[in-house]
């Protein structure tokens, strides 16, 4: 089987927990060590993605860009987000500012993407109890943007709903229909 190689960000602030739910995804690990990224980490991961009935499985390598997330970078972040092919947006569930900012992610990325996928993550979400969490993703469930497949609350400490968001938005790249 041959290996398709995909280009991936993950968007947000900074400190919203995008290295963490890619180091829970590529390595299986946690760390509660706030370590913060400069400019730009490139990770990569190789996953089979099981086929519709009449498409073939198909490996895929994901090359997930880890995007620094402080405000002067957004000058150079263009040309970062260019050639994605999909973006994970992040925001912190206990930071409102993080929440209110995911517009702002996302129209950038759709500016240099516009055919691009993507998928909001609410991180932290072991903070918060499930009502709590219901209501955000309610409040903010970005429906009238088409590119956004769905909002998911993330957890990169427990795991939770960390595999799944990687994995829809790669199936979406490679099997768009």
């Amino acid at each position: 089987m041959s290996t398709i190689s995909k280009k991936i960000c993950l968007v947000g602030d900074f400190g919203v927990g995008k290295t963490s739910l890619i180091r829970r995804f590529v390595e299986r690990q946690f760390s509660d060590q706030y370590l913060s990224t400069v400019g730009v980490k490139i990770s990569r991961k190789t996953i089979e993605l099981a086929a519709k009935s009449e498409e073939k499985a198909q490996n895929l390598q994901l090359m997930i860009w880890d995007l620094e997330g402080h405000t002067k970078f957004k000058a150079i972040a263009p040309s970062y987000l260019q050639g994605a092919s999909g973006a994970i947006i992040v925001a912190d569930v206990t930071r409102q500012e993080t929440i209110d900012h995911l517009k702002e992610h996302l129209n950038l990325f759709l500016s240099i993407n516009s055919k691009g996928f993507i998928i909001i993550a609410f991180n932290k979400s072991d903070l918060f109890d499930d009502e709590k969490m219901d209501k955000i993703l309610t409040t903010y469930d970005f429906k009238e943007q088409v590119q956004v497949l769905s909002t998911y609350a993330t957890s990169a400490k427990t795991g939770k709903e960390v595999d799944l968001i990687f994995e829809q938005l790669a199936h979406k790249i490679v099997f768009p229909e």
